[in-house]
């Protein structure tokens, strides 16, 4: 087995090359293993405010009651949940999973178009949102009577008179919740308190049944939803678990999430993972806000942290940074884009912590491979495979290739999806008949097992860490009565490593960047939305018409 593993050799002390699949049958049996253990310990805490394991155990009990009993819904039925990192989130979730239903993370910056794809393949019987992104919802719901919506201020969990003072401020100081009015909605928290009525029925979750649709492009610019298991997360939750296990300690740990926790890197490494350890999250709703992070985790004694490479730059170069107390510190965990050198050497140099790169999918739930964590300096790898994952190098025909040449990197273990939602033929494009997902990026092995990511075979743009789909921002662009012709592509930029750029060729003569950025920004998110646009006459296409965004990002070669 070493022979075909040659990483196994050089895994850190202490970690198994398998994990005990059995150990748990579900996430839901994750948490009440943690419930055991952990009960009176703080589980998340947002703006101040904390909820021990016991709370969560209650309010999400109440949540499940509510979906089970006064909506009626059936094991599988899917629930949608979209909002940024606020107590709700953790108390939804949980509540879903236990009622034995499949989550659906919506990310609340989607617009109307893209929060109605999403809502309409996975067939959402709820949309629980955050009122800042009510009018989003108000759009679509019209449209979609058939879906049920909750709705809650950022505020709400947050106790009296803190949580008014907040919804107070952010609807008529910051302006930053819109008038909305949704038919039939009903208040998050007295969707707890009609739930505390009922009875929770025993529901018990399977390791093959769905327990997250996790949306994403994968291989095309068709959002699909990954079908990740009970079986897959928890797996995924073991094998990270057995990685860190000598760098942390159960029932000590305080972890700062700032990424998204409807992101999958969060959702797992952070949400999940620390769950098991019976672990405190410290949730930030506003990372941007980067003078107030600083502010928030100064004094906090972190044990832990996550985050992508634009992230742990701009914590660095904020004021401030270097006074917060990092005594405690023992985890940091890069993920989501590429890890740079002088980010990783600086972090090292102000807080002694080493910054790990890691490398995941949302279709691998998303942990594939981690750097060791003892590392002494940044190495440029992506890692190892973590315990009961085999990794390997395929060229175009199918061949595993040798070490140290290049070919596109596939994967296989228990964390590996179980398909795109109702898209069988777009699973096939990925899995293959022997089992191993195909992820696009070409990468390389070298003698101990590290892999080393070298460019990516499909088109996908990562900026600050999330999947832009170069279709997608196309198809969008191409709607405009003024557009001939549209390719979009990624460039290198210093604050979220990528940014989009379109190449436009115009119908219309009069046509404006300022024309298409307006539109983009009616119907895209912020991170898909083109940085840079360029009107072109033309553009390069092969014989059969494709255009070649190869030689768009291809600079001209001189004579």
């Amino acid at each position: 087995m070493s022979s075909e593993r040659p990483w196994l050799a050089h895994y850190p002390a202490g970690v198994p090359a398998e994990i005990d699949l059995n150990e748990f049958a579900s996430i839901t049996d994750v948490f009440d293993s943690a419930l055991k253990t952990y009960r009176s310990r703080t589980a998340f805490i947002n703006m101040g405010k904390g909820i021990s394991y016991d709370q969560l155990d209650r309010l999400s009990r109440d949540f499940a009651g509510y979906l089970l009993g006064e909506l009626k819904l059936k094991k599988g039925d899917r629930v949608a949940v979209m909002m940024p990192n606020c107590l709700q989130y953790p108390i939804a979730v949980f509540g879903i999973l236990r009622a034995g239903l499949i989550v659906v993370n919506v990310n609340p910056m989607y617009t109307a178009r893209e929060l109605k794809h999403q809502l309409s393949d996975a067939g959402a019987s709820v949309l629980l949102v955050l009122d800042n992104f009510g009018n989003v919802a108000q759009e679509v719901l019209e449209q979609m009577p058939q879906v049920k919506a909750i709705t809650t201020g950022l505020g709400d969990m947050l106790g009296f008179p803190k949580g008014a003072i907040v919804n107070f401020v952010l609807k008529y100081v910051k302006k930053m919740v819109p008038d909305y009015s949704i038919s039939g909605a009903i208040r998050f928290k007295d969707t707890l308190t009609l739930g505390r009525m009922h009875q929770l029925p025993e529901v018990r979750n399977a390791p093959e049944d769905l327990a997250f649709l996790q949306y994403t492009g994968g291989t095309t610019g068709v959002s699909k939803g990954a079908m990740l298991t009970h079986r897959n997360l928890v797996a995924n939750m073991q094998q990270a678990s057995a990685w860190v296990q000598s760098n942390v300690r159960p029932g000590e740990e305080l972890i700062i999430t700032a990424l998204p926790l409807y992101h999958i890197f969060a959702l797992t490494a952070n949400c999940l993972v620390f769950l098991k350890l019976g672990g405190t999250n410290l949730m930030i709703t506003n990372p941007r806000d980067m003078p107030g992070f600083i502010k928030e985790i100064k004094t906090s004694g972190f044990t832990a942290i996550t985050g992508v490479n634009t992230l742990f730059n701009g914590l660095l170069n904020t004021p401030g940074f270097n006074e917060v107390d990092f005594s405690k510190l023992r985890l940091t965990l890069g993920g989501g884009m590429a890890v740079q050198r002088a980010v990783a050497d600086k972090w090292k140099s102000v807080t002694g912590s080493t910054l790990a790169e890691a490398y995941g999918l949302t279709e691998t739930s998303p942990a594939v491979c981690i750097n060791p964590l003892d590392l002494r300096e940044y190495n440029g790898s992506i890692g190892m495979p973590v315990p009961s994952t085999d990794v390997c190098i395929k060229s175009d025909d199918g061949a595993v290739l040798p070490m140290g040449e290049i070919g596109e990197l596939c994967v296989k273990g228990p964390q590996v999806m179980k398909g795109y939602w109702q898209r069988p033929e777009e699973t096939a494009k990925v899995m293959d008949a022997d089992g191993w997902l195909h992820t696009g990026d070409m990468a390389k092995m070298d003698a101990q097992g590290y892999f080393y990511i070298v460019d990516r075979k499909k088109d996908m743009i990562l900026v600050s860490g999330f999947n832009v789909y170069p279709n997608e921002v196309e198809d969008v662009i191409a709607m405009m009565p003024g557009v001939l012709e549209v390719a979009a592509i990624g460039v290198p930029d210093d604050k979220s490593g990528e940014a989009v750029k379109v190449f436009v060729v115009k119908k219309d003569p009069g046509l404006t960047a300022d024309q298409v950025k307006a539109f983009c920004h009616d119907n895209m998110t912020g991170y898909k939305r083109p940085k840079f646009i360029e009107f072109r006459n033309d553009l390069p296409k092969s014989p059969v018409g494709k255009i070649l965004r190869k030689e768009l990002r291809d600079p001209p070669k001189t004579a």
